[in-house]
């Protein structure tokens, strides 16, 4: 476990706890544990934009994470949420492509870097790194197709009612049966992918359906059984 000192307070890196790392020997975990790169990242702090070559991936060590593409009238579009041990740039340099999407700190966060060389010699030694490597890309890839079916099909109605049920499925409640995590309207309206005051118009709508609370930036899930059903969820 290699160990980090800033002005602050000590942050402690053990990879192997990490998914993607958990295939490593002592010996490679060491190895690269002497390569990575570890930075705190403020609120709003964007990780890297899409376009940028990356030339190496980013592991969620605290905070959370949006990753987003911004469309042809600069709205962004929300993709998918990073939390505490997820990949992000993988893509990139699996590809040596730029990156295709952006990453931005949603809370304060902190995530270490790992170089693309690294990643490669892993991928072409071990083969249990590379097949969970491959299994969170089809993953990701998976959710993906998800997304693009609920937009073309699923009313905005029940497009919200799905990401207010995916955010549950990522974040979990806490004990008030709040969603763990603060969420902007215009964020929400990101992920649906419709306008601010759709998503405002809707959830106002679900508060009177008595379906959800609204605690400022919080959510709190009242009927998940209802929420489902006007999601399409059988």
């Amino acid at each position: 476990m290699r160990r980090y000192f800033d002005s602050n307070d000590l942050l402690c890196v053990d990879l192997k706890k990490y998914t993607i790392f958990k295939d490593l020997s002592d010996t490679e975990a060491r190895d690269v544990e002497d390569r990575i790169t570890l930075t705190r990242l403020k609120k709003g702090s964007v990780v890297y934009r899409e376009g940028c070559n990356i030339g190496g991936i980013y592991i969620v060590v605290s905070g959370i994470l949006k990753i987003y593409k911004t469309g042809f009238e600069g709205k962004d579009q929300i993709i998918r949420f990073a939390k505490v041990g997820d990949p992000i740039g993988y893509r990139s340099v699996i590809t040596t492509e730029p990156a295709c999407t952006s990453a931005e700190a949603l809370t304060e966060a902190s995530v270490c870097y790992v170089p693309a060389d690294i990643i490669l010699n892993l991928f072409k030694k071990n083969n249990k790194f590379a097949q969970t490597l491959l299994s969170i890309i089809c993953r990701e890839l998976g959710d993906a197709n998800k997304s693009i079916l609920n937009l073309a099909q699923k009313t905005v109605r029940e497009r919200l009612a799905q990401v207010l049920l995916t955010l549950l499925e990522t974040f979990e409640m806490d004990e008030e049966k709040r969603l763990r995590i603060a969420m902007t309207r215009e964020d929400l309206a990101n992920m649906v992918g419709t306008a601010t005051e759709s998503v405002i118009r809707l959830l106002s709508e679900f508060k009177t359906d008595k379906l959800i609370e609204l605690q400022g930036r919080y959510i709190k899930l009242i009927d998940i059984p209802l929420l489902m059903k006007v999601a399409g969820i059988r």
